[in-house]
């Protein structure tokens, strides 16, 4: 048994109260006010102050850089080139002025040597256009503390170097961590939320395989019982849902849903586009940092008894299928969803009043497209593997009314 020295003790209390403190400032001020859609106002007053700030460090730059008789802004352009605002004569005197020891009164309207001043003007011209320089950085009135959005920044005093390298540590050890950090939480908050439903649902589900659940780049397909499905199986994986936008409750999860993880919605008029449909599937499979899509091929509800006919689309663009059979025990509550018969609140209300939500779920083997089988063969061997493993009848039936 190891004893810590009271150094050390120090240390370890420390960090246990610093870890707390900051798991309890993003309960408090980032993870509750997310939950609940409100707001403490702390970033309009991050913004006023940082405002704040900018002006005063402007302030003190133009009064330095006067003192100093240093060039501030870019003079009277924000392109790639300063120019300065006089006109081609004087300009051209200017030059002739410089390079000849001649009276000007008594120089021709044109020389030779005035090609080499109309070519620079055309490169400039050429470079500094209204597109080309549109690619290039802003010049700011006001400086924010960021020196790579000031042209000429140099040091002015001690006072704002100071201020200027506590933005650096401000932006660079705590903002970047923070960002990092919840770019990072956010994708567990997801499933953490996904798991708060199903106890909500006291849903117990028993998962099997768990080896071969699906992974990024790959489509996962399941037989389709319920909305709950998407909860059943959001609860231990990570996935992108794909489907038809909706309206009332189910519009409003939707659009909830979209805003933690890059699901693909679909128009009603685009569903019926089949080539829209595969080409922004395929997009998102060729991205391997992309989650797996989830997709219920059947397109409708079946009462879990049976797979009627999976609809071909998710089998056609190449990606590795993971099967999933979803199969639930109506003891303890119906799973069902029976859409025309009950809307989405009465279907919630049936489920939050029933016992509870009993199911297994068995994660099946990956499969691909074999060399000799088109895409309606690929999917009725998956729907075969799904059927046999959950149980279910393999039927050949459309379940969708045409």
């Amino acid at each position: 048994m190891f004893l810590l020295l009271p150094f050390d003790s120090l240390i370890v209390n420390l960090l246990g109260i610093s870890l707390t403190v900051l798991f309890t400032l993003l309960l408090v001020f980032i993870i509750v006010p997310a939950i609940f859609g409100v707001s403490f106002g702390i970033r309009k007053l991050y913004m006023k102050t940082l405002l704040k700030i900018f002006a005063w460090a402007t302030l003190r730059m133009e009064r330095g850089a006067k003192e100093k008789n240093h060039q501030l802004y870019k003079p009277y352009t924000n392109g790639i080139i300063a120019k300065d605002p006089t006109s081609l004569e004087e300009e051209i005197k200017e030059i002739r002025r410089s390079g000849s020891s001649k009276a000007l009164d008594n120089t021709p309207e044109f020389e030779l040597s005035d090609i080499f001043y109309f070519c620079r003007k055309g490169m400039e011209t050429i470079m500094d256009d209204e597109v080309t320089k549109r690619f290039s950085a802003e010049e700011l009135e006001s400086w924010n503390l960021l020196s790579r959005t000031n042209y000429n920044f140099q040091y002015i005093s001690l006072r704002l170097t100071v201020l200027w390298g506590l933005g650096v540590l401000i932006r660079y050890c705590f903002l970047l961590p923070l960002r990092i950090a919840l770019e990072f939480l956010s994708k567990h908050v997801h499933l953490m939320c996904y798991r708060i439903c199903v106890r909500a649902l006291t849903a117990i589900i028993t998962y099997h395989d768990r080896k071969n659940r699906p992974r990024n780049g790959g489509i996962c397909v399941a037989n389709h019982t319920s909305p709950i499905d998407v909860i059943i199986l959001a609860s231990d994986g990570y996935y992108a849902m794909v489907g038809q936008v909706h309206g009332g409750l189910m519009g409003v999860i939707q659009r909830a849903m979209v805003k933690a993880c890059p699901h693909v919605w679909f128009e009603r008029s685009e569903v019926k586009d089949r080539h829209l449909v595969a080409k922004r599937l395929t997009e998102h499979v060729q991205d391997k940092s992309k989650l797996p899509i989830l997709i219920f091929p059947e397109g409708t509800c079946i009462n879990n008894t049976s797979v009627m006919m999976f609809k071909k689309g998710s089998f056609e663009i190449g990606a590795t299928v993971y099967p999933v059979a979803i199969k639930y025990d109506p003891q303890f509550g119906d799973a069902f969803w029976n859409s025309s018969k009950y809307g989405m609140v009465t279907y919630l209300l049936r489920m939050m009043t029933s016992w509870a939500i009993v199911c297994s779920v068995w994660y099946l083997p990956p499969m691909t497209r074999e060399k000799d089988e088109d895409a309606v063969q690929f999917a009725n061997r998956v729907k075969s593997a799904i059927a046999r493993q959950g149980g279910l009848v393999d039927l050949l039936w459309d379940g969708v009314d045409h």
